[in-house]
């Protein structure tokens, strides 16, 4: 039980609350384990927002972060959709906004706009299409080869689908994700070493990319891993025969991967690679988005209707 101003909460209250107001509750991969336990689904973003998109439930509690809830309200607008923190935001979707992207915008008048799926409805309702780390490549590939591309926003997940698609019409706006920008190439060799032979998994697509994923392009880094979106790590880890995985994303997916694997072992690349910004929804703030109906995050049609193009253009290349 957990106890929030004077009352104690169970997850039989939790329960409850989810029946009487007809409401199902999604929870990233990187979300504490009390949250994790209450959830109905846990998943990477996009996987959620389609859980959301299927729900018959009216009511959607998006434990995540901001991006993640606006996202799910674009797919879903006859849903209501809350979050219980209003302050769990992202720094890698900060880092741009839709003032500075149209400035860029007007700076390059013929690029089309390929903006990664961790940015604001706003910036994403001036883009042309949207990507995740796992299809950024075919995305930008899909693009004719004389028209310039503004890549954005994060500068290592950029930095690699240059070096893939070998563009020279490509501009990199320098924006990156607080968590993943301190995993270096040195740190990954260093536990591939010490564990040689445990499988090493690189989280490409939730929340935030590492610039891992760029060093490992240019081959600056050891080889013997696997590039996987969050539920490609957990079948990797579920039907894998190695015994131990040395993982590079938000310590927050550990929990999960042992929980559904407990005679493996899961070490992760860092153990300081914590969201701060996923660790502020508690079970506490559950309850209260439940019991008190808040806090909606509803986009405004103008807004939503521009950025449901690019996410469909996104869903359609994957």
């Amino acid at each position: 039980m957990m106890k929030t101003e004077n009352v104690l909460i169970s997850v039989r209250d939790i329960e409850q609350l989810k029946q009487k107001n007809d409401a199902v509750i999604l929870a990233h991969n990187y979300q504490i384990p009390e949250v994790q336990d209450i959830a109905d689904y846990i998943g990477d973003s996009l996987a959620l927002s389609k859980k959301a998109e299927k729900t018959s439930a009216k009511t959607i509690i998006f434990c995540g972060v901001h991006f993640m809830a606006e996202t799910a309200s674009i797919i879903c607008p006859d849903k209501k959709v809350l979050i219980p923190d209003p302050e769990a935001g992202c720094s890698l979707a900060s880092s741009i906004n839709s003032y500075e992207l149209d400035k860029w915008k007007k700076e390059h008048p013929n690029a089309l706009v390929v903006s990664y799926v961790n940015t604001t409805a706003e910036v994403k309702a001036l883009s042309d299409y949207c990507c995740t780390s796992s299809n950024a490549v075919k995305v930008v590939n899909s693009i004719p080869k004389d028209r310039e591309v503004l890549f954005l926003p994060d500068m290592f997940l950029g930095a690699y689908v240059a070096e893939m698609t070998k563009r020279e019409n490509f501009y990199i706006w320098p924006g990156e994700c607080h968590v993943h920008a301190g995993i270096r190439a040195e740190e990954i060799n260093n536990m591939l070493k010490q564990y040689k032979n445990a499988d090493f998994l690189i989280h490409p697509e939730c929340s935030c990319t590492s610039n891992a994923l760029y060093l490992m392009a240019k081959g600056d880094l050891n080889k013997n891993g696997h590039i996987l979106s969050t539920e490609g790590m957990m079948n990797h880890a579920r039907n894998s025969n190695a015994e131990k995985f040395i993982v590079a994303t938000e310590t927050g997916i550990l929990y999960r991967m042992q929980k559904e694997n407990p005679n493996k072992s899961f070490i992760p690349i860092n153990e300081n690679a914590v969201c701060k910004y996923m660790k502020k929804i508690t079970m506490e703030k559950v309850y209260n988005s439940l019991i008190n109906n808040v806090y909606e995050v509803k986009v405004p049609e103008g807004i939503a209707s521009k950025a449901r193009t690019p996410i469909e253009k996104m869903l359609s290349i994957s």
